[in-house]
C-alpha cells in the first residue's frame, strides 16, 4: 500500500521519522531534519557570524553528519562561519586508522581544512598500548579523558573559537542516566548544556543535542554520506553500553522517552547547599580541572610510572597515592 508523504507535497512517503511518527518523502524529511538542527543553532545562540569552528570528526556517522549539515546550513542560512575538521588518532589498531581513512574523505568532500592529532604524539601512549598495561576494565577512561584533553588542545593549534561535537540526542540521555547512576551531581548538570563553557578552555556545543540517533542514520543513508560503522574493537564492556540497552528498551515502550529523559536533566535543580566542584587549571598542564592535577595528568603519571590503576576512581585517592610515589611500596591498588 502505498503511503503519501505527510506534508501533502504530493509525493510518497519513504520512512516514518522516530522522533515525530511523521511518515515523509525523502525530500521532506531532509528539510524537516535541516531545519531542526537550524533551529537549534539559532535558539541556541551556538555560533556569532565570523566564528571558525572545528567539528570533531571521527569519520562515523554522527560527525559525518554534523559536518554534511554545518555545511549546508552555513551556506543556505548565511552563518557565515569558517569551518575546519579536527580528528583525533587514539591509535586503536583496526579501528581508528581505518576510519580516519573516511575523514580524509570527508576532508576532500566538503572542501575543509583538517587537522590530526595522536595520543602518541601527545602523550606518548597509543590505545594499543595503554589496553595492553591496563586490560579491557578500565580503558575507556584512559581513552575518554585523554580525547577530551586531545580535543582542547587541537581547538588551540587551530585558534577555533569553538569546538562542535556529534553528541546527539541519545547519547545525552545515556549520559545523564550514567551520572545518576553514578551520584555525579557537577556532570550531571553539565551533560545536558548545549554550551559548555569555561574559563581558559575553548567553549564546545552540541548541534545535533535534539537529534535522534535514528533519524541520524536515516539522513546519512538517503545522502549516501560516506561514514565509518564499525564499533569500536575495545567498547563492548564500556559502562555506557549498559545505560544505552536500557535507553533502547524504554525507547520501545515509550519513543519520547529519549527528550523525556534530556528535559529532566535540564530541570533538575541542585541543592543551594550542596558544594559543587570549582573549575581551574591544572597545575602540570595548565588545562581545565577541577583539581589540582588534571585526570589526564594524573593518569599519564601512573601509566610513565607503570602504575596504570593510579588516576581510576576518587581523586581523593589518586592524590594521596600521588603524594606517595616518593616511596612506591606504600601505595596500595
Amino acid at each position: 500500500m502505498t503511503i503519501l508523504c505527510s506534508t501533502k507535497c504530493g509525493r510518497n512517503a519513504v520512512l516514518k521519522r522516530p522522533k515525530t511518527g511523521d511518515t515523509l518523502c525523502k525530500e521532506c524529511f531532509f528539510w524537516a531534519f535541516e531545519l531542526e538542527i537550524h533551529s537549534t543553532i539559532i535558539n541556541g545562540k551556538l555560533f556569532k557570524k565570523g566564528d571558525v569552528i572545528a567539528i570533531a570528526a571521527s569519520g562515523g556517522k554522527d560527525s559525518t553528519v554534523l559536518a554534511q549539515v554545518l555545511k549546508t546550513l552555513n551556506e543556505r542560512y548565511n552563518y557565515g562561519l569558517k569551518l575546519v575538521l579536527l580528528s583525533i588518532d587514539e591509535g586503536i589498531t583496526g579501528y581508528r586508522d581505518d576510519s580516519l581513512k573516511t575523514v580524509l574523505e570527508n576532508k576532500d568532500e566538503y572542501q575543509m581544512p583538517l587537522k590530526i592529532l595522536s595520543y602518541q604524539q601527545l602523550y606518548g601512549w597509543s590505545m594499543d598500548k595503554i589496553v595492553a598495561e591496563v586490560g579491557r576494565k578500565n580503558n575507556c577512561t584512559f581513552c575518554g579523558v585523554f580525547r577530551r584533553q586531545a580535543l582542547d588542545r587541537g581547538a588551540m593549534l587551530l585558534n577555533v573559537d569553538c569546538i562542535a561535537t556529534g553528541h546527539n540526542a541519545d547519547d545525552i540521555a545515556e549520559t545523564v542516566l550514567m551520572n545518576i547512576l553514578r551520584g555525579d551531581v557537577a556532570r550531571l548538570q553539565r551533560c545536558v548544556n548545549i554550551i559548555t563553557t569555561t574559563e581558559g578552555a575553548i567553549p564546545r556545543c552540541k548541534p545535533l543535542k535534539y537529534t535522534y540517533e535514528k533519524e541520524i542514520v536515516m539522513y546519512a543513508y538517503f545522502k549516501k554520506l560516506n561514514y565509518f560503522s564499525t564499533e569500536c574493537i575495545f567498547a563492548p564492556n564500556a559502562y555506557r553500553g549498559h545505560a544505552r540497552t536500557f535507553l533502547k528498551d524504554l525507547e520501545r515502550l515509550k519513543p519520547s522517552s529519549i527528550m523525556d529523559i534530556i528535559h529532566s536533566g535540564e530541570t533538575m535543580c541542585i541543592k543551594e547547599n550542596v558544594k559543587m566542584p570549582e573549575r581551574g587549571v591544572c597545575t602540570k598542564c595548565g588545562f581545565v580541572s577541577s583539581q589540582d592535577i588534571c585526570k589526564a595528568c594524573m593518569l599519564l603519571e601512573g601509566l610513565n610510572r607503570g602504575l596504570p590503576k593510579l588516576g581510576i576512581g576518587k581523586s581523593s585517592k589518586a592524590n594521596k597515592a600521588l603524594a606517595s610515589l616518593s616511596n612506591p611500596k606504600s601505595l596500595n591498588f
